[in-house]
């Protein structure tokens, strides 16, 4: 061997007993269309995943930061922010995939509401990643991040998914 990476979905797809990913988010989700498609989508994560969503309160950023990390146990945390790092879909399934493979292979993805997330959730992560330069409403930037999720899986599985 040469010490290189195998490309991704290369014979090691990320088994889902091993893999857990928590999407904590600030709000619940009123519109039942969107509740919808967030659960068609979540339903399809679990096929590769074990998957929840733990709703939290709007608090003061040191209590989000303590809500976040009651809610992720000892998974990794990875904030959502504008102002984070934009991957595209095959950089975010690697991500998922070393992260799977870092400690317990637990992952959780925190989303602020209104306003965010402020600095003290912001730092509970080795990185902040941003779904778009643009601010988005925390409801669609759950369905978004929970499809971009199950694309991943996709991805490493050498699975099609439309637009790829």
């Amino acid at each position: 061997m040469d010490g290189r990476e195998p490309p991704l979905g290369a014979g090691r797809a990320v088994r889902p007993d091993l893999v857990r990913i928590t999407i904590a988010a600030v709000g619940k989700i009123k519109e039942r269309y969107v509740r919808e498609a967030i659960d068609d989508y979540a339903s399809r994560v679990r096929r590769y995943a074990t998957f929840e969503e733990r709703e939290l309160d709007d608090l003061a950023d040191a209590s989000l930061a303590d809500a976040i990390t009651k809610a992720a146990k000892q998974a990794t945390v990875v904030p959502l922010d504008s102002r984070g790092e934009e991957l595209d879909s095959r950089g975010f399934a690697s991500l998922i995939e070393k992260l799977s493979r870092t400690g317990k292979g637990d992952v959780t993805f925190a989303i602020g509401g209104k306003d965010g997330l402020g600095p003290k959730s912001l730092a509970l992560g080795p990185r902040v990643l941003s779904l778009s330069k643009m601010t988005w409403p925390h409801r669609l930037a759950r369905l978004m991040l929970v499809e971009q999720i199950y694309r991943a899986f996709t991805i490493l599985n050498n699975e099609p998914y439309a637009g790829l």
